[in-house]
């Protein structure tokens, strides 16, 4: 053994005295023992932390992968529409149409991967170089276009107005066959009585597949196609035929020129630009009357080089891309008849003679069902105002678009955007020309004039926004699917954040359609309704909930706007883009303190129109009955949003009005040239610090309690606000409303040195139109200020309807925004989205 041995005590001899600090030898082996366990204590105590922080790491990982998978993740319950709900079996009628709204015309098929079809055109000999016409742009400087008529379902004419000649495109659809039957397109072009020579113009007709089927093309003596025949999934078999031009319906122009062009794309936004590089001064234009001169047609493509190009392969799948181009003297009228192979018992083709006769159909079919539907003959409108009405009615069915993709979105726990899953979106789209996409809080709007005409386009574009909606309750509030629409958007727009809602105005539309089951259940337009509400309710509460959780406010029953611009020093008053009023001033410093009055007042209206459908369907409604009584207590209104010293409601947060615009300073040392340095911009002066406070701008948000009729008949806050309307020096005008009073700092004031101003004084026919439906709604109802409401609304239902019919006569456009100051039309054009409200105005229908 190592070590010295204890000696052992024996029997009678005496133990040996302990030293004085000395302890026993049990106590001694006691404390060794406990401080070995209080060691062994905190070893155990540190592995189960550490244990327990892996643990948690591992959760919290998988919890952030699952929350950051969320915003991405759709919604659960059955989706309102079927997958093929819009096919040629189920849907034959609405098939076919002119659903690419960002082209002057164009057809395609509701179905994801549809063959297009479309026009291009260009006057040749012209000072300008090359003016290729095909997807709407401003700057095309048209003196107008857009749909004459159009019943959403079977036929359309729109009148496009070029330099020195007119374009007339017509097209009707036949029934038959198993995918979706036929249909013709019809283009007459007649030169300007103005025009010193006929016209030369060049239409070019075409085709792509987009991704899917194939197409061949048939060429013809003179180089022009014949025919191109093809064959899709969805379609079949089919055959586009290409018509002689005539100068009338029997005769043959006495000269044309004929051009093709056959190449393969790899994605319809590149149409364009393919036709563009394809074009060639080769030709020559040789009437037997006249001098040769040579023209400009479409010939071999050849992709432009690119220099230092990483991938100049496109990884997308190449389609089948076919023109046809003639080329032709005006007067002139051309016929372009597609035909489906499983159309068996066509009695004959729909072209010349039986095309006029169809048509002539058709136009008389519309006008009576116009008719019977506004009754605007009956009210003393002119022949003129009449067809102005038609068109405004025509220009949102026919800019109903049908699109299909994925939108990008993020959350915050995404560190980067994700691909929502791929969907398909049947929309009316604000603007052909600037905004040929889905807006969440403009289709509400939409959906209030197509409820009149056709409840059924309601029912199915409501159910195409509601199938969008994640497992959250969120709908990204713009809808840029398909690399087509993505391709008309500039980049800083396209990422759709979570956390952003828009003013839920598809309740408006489901009120209308509420409204319309219970007047008359029995209607063959209403009857589908129920059973629509029983698929959209679960899609519906969550949407709802999604609201009333991620938008409150910072004391119980207030709201407030997520998505604010963060950046404070370039904007004068940073924008709420996702409130739908982008620079009507907000709280000048954003802060969670906020409490927005226009959020407070649609919440209101949702709960209550949540509580009717919660009825109708015998479903719990107690709960939305109770928020709506809370959210629209007139009392817990004005506690939280009226300000005694504006007189009026307002938004509060942390406010200064002590704001502007001001030269940034830039430091160059001594000596150094200028333009070395950046260039002075405009930032923002605060020359007093915020403090909570109400924001006293008098404007559209100030209206909210009475636009969505939250205000008591009685209230005395609605006499103040009936006044405001009325004051010239705030916000009347012989035009309608202005959006911001004259009084206000910020009207008219620039948010940045590039961004002019746009909810700071316009007028905007959406709002215009609440305004005149709350004013009609006053004046039914029985208070102290019944009189006043049915003048205001005689009077600004007048001014709204003949400035914008004016505007219409003056410059050949319905338009975004209306000038205060003179009722000129500005802003994007046309604008036929909710400008095209002023139907029901004309119409009364409210």
């Amino acid at each position: 053994m190592m070590g010295r041995q204890r000696k052992r005590v024996g029997a009678g001899e005496t133990a040996p005295l302990l030293r004085k600090d000395e302890k026993p030898i049990g106590l001694h082996f006691k404390e060794k023992k406990k401080k070995v366990d209080i060691g062994k204590v905190f070893i155990n105590i540190s592995i189960g932390l550490c244990i327990f922080s892996l643990v948690w790491f591992f959760y919290a990982l998988y919890m952030r992968s699952s929350l950051a998978k969320r915003v991405a993740t759709l919604h659960p319950s059955p989706r309102v529409l079927d997958d093929n709900s819009t096919s040629a079996e189920v849907s034959p009628e609405r098939f076919w149409g002119s659903y690419r709204p960002q082209v002057y015309f164009g057809m395609k098929t509701r179905s994801p991967k549809s063959i297009v079809t479309g026009l291009m055109w260009m006057r040749q000999f012209s000072s300008m170089d090359v003016n290729l016409r095909h997807t709407c742009e401003q700057g095309d400087g048209l003196q107008g276009y857009g749909w004459l008529m159009h019943d959403g379902l079977s036929f359309g004419v729109q009148e496009v107005r070029d330099k020195d000649f007119t374009l007339t495109t017509e097209f009707v659809k036949r029934r038959g066959g198993d995918h979706g039957g036929d249909w013709t397109w019809r283009i007459t072009a007649k030169q300007h009585s103005s025009s010193r020579q006929a016209p030369v113009i060049s239409l070019m007709f075409y085709a792509a597949a987009d991704t899917q089927g194939s197409l061949e093309a048939h060429v013809e003596e003179k180089k022009g196609l014949g025919s191109i025949t093809g064959f899709s999934e969805e379609l079949g078999h089919f055959k586009i035929t290409f018509r002689k031009p005539v100068t009338g319906e029997l005769s043959n122009v006495k000269y044309a020129c004929y051009n093709n062009l056959q190449t393969v794309t790899p994605g319809l936004e590149r149409l364009t630009d393919i036709v563009k590089n394809s074009l060639s001064r080769r030709f020559v234009y040789s009437p037997p009357s006249g001098e040769k001169r040579h023209y400009i047609a479409v010939d071999g493509y050849k992709p432009p080089h690119q220099q230092h190009q990483q991938n100049p392969d496109d990884p997308r799948k190449k389609s089948d891309f076919l023109v046809h181009q003639v080329t032709v003297e005006t007067p002139f009228q051309i016929e372009v008849l597609f035909e489906s192979a499983s159309f068996h018992s066509r009695p004959n083709q729909l072209v010349g003679v039986t095309m006029t006769e169809e048509l002539e159909r058709r136009k008389a079919e519309f006008d009576a069902r116009f008719e019977r539907t506004f009754g605007l003959e009956r009210k003393g409108f002119s022949q003129a105002q009449v067809r102005f009405s038609k068109a405004a009615l025509s220009n949102m069915l026919g800019g109903m678009g049908y699109f299909y993709g994925q939108s990008v979105v993020q959350s915050a726990y995404n560190e980067y955007p994700l691909l929502y899953p791929e969907g398909a979106l049947f929309t009316a789209v604000p603007s052909r020309s600037f905004f040929p996409r889905g807006f969440l809080w403009d289709e509400g709007f939409h959906q209030l004039l197509l409820s009149k005409w056709d409840p059924q386009v309601t029912r199915e574009a409501t159910a195409h926004w509601l199938d969008l909606i994640n497992v959250e309750g969120w709908i990204p509030r713009e809808q840029i699917l398909g690399d087509e629409a993505r391709s008309k958007v500039p980049g800083e727009f396209v990422v759709q954040r979570n956390e952003n809602a828009n003013p839920p105005t598809l309740f408006l539309a489901l009120q209308e359609l509420i409204e319309q089951h219970s007047s008359d259940p029995d209607a063959p337009t209403s009857l589908p309704t129920l059973a629509f509400l029983r698929r959209l309710f679960p899609r519906l509460k969550t949407w709802f909930e999604w609201y009333n959780t991620t938008q409150t406010g910072p004391v119980p029953n207030s709201y407030r706007w997520r998505g604010r611009d963060k950046d404070t020093n370039l904007f004068l008053n940073p924008k709420t883009l996702t409130s739908g009023l982008d620079d009507y001033p907000r709280a000048s410093h954003p802060s969670r303190e906020e409490r927005h009055v226009d959020l407070h007042c649609w919440m209101a209206l949702a709960s209550g129109i949540m509580a009717s459908i919660a009825r109708l369907l015998g479903e719990p409604h107690v709960d939305y009955e109770q928020t709506h009584q809370v959210l629209s207590d007139n009392d817990l209104l004005s506690e939280l949003h009226w300000s005694d010293q504006l007189g009026a409601f307002s938004d509060y947060g942390n406010h200064t009005q002590a704001v502007s615009l001001q030269q940034e300073k830039v430091y160059v040392p001594p000596g150094q040239p200028r333009h070395h340095y950046a260039a002075a911009r405009l930032v923002r002066s605060v020359r007093r610090a915020p403090k909570l406070q109400h924001v006293n701008a008098l404007g559209y948000v100030s209206l909210f309690p009475f636009l969505l009729h939250i205000l008591h008949a009685d209230s005395p806050k609605l006499e103040h606000i009936l006044r405001d309307m009325r004051d010239p020096d705030k916000l009347w005008t012989p035009y309608g409303l202005r959006s911001l009073s004259r009084t206000d700092p910020m009207y008219m004031k620039r948010n940045t040195e590039h961004d002019a101003p746009y909810w700071r004084g316009p007028i905007w026919i959406n709002i215009n139109y609440l305004a005149v439906r709350a004013l009609n709604h006053y004046s039914s109802v029985e208070g102290p200020y019944q009189e006043k409401a049915e003048a205001l609304y005689n009077e600004l239902r007048t001014n709204i309807v003949n400035n914008v019919y004016r505007q219409y006569v003056e410059t050949g456009y319905i338009w975004e925004q209306y000038n205060d100051n003179t009722g000129r039309g500005q802003g994007s054009h046309p604008f036929t989205g909710w400008s095209a409200l002023t139907v029901l105005m004309m119409a009364e229908q409210y």
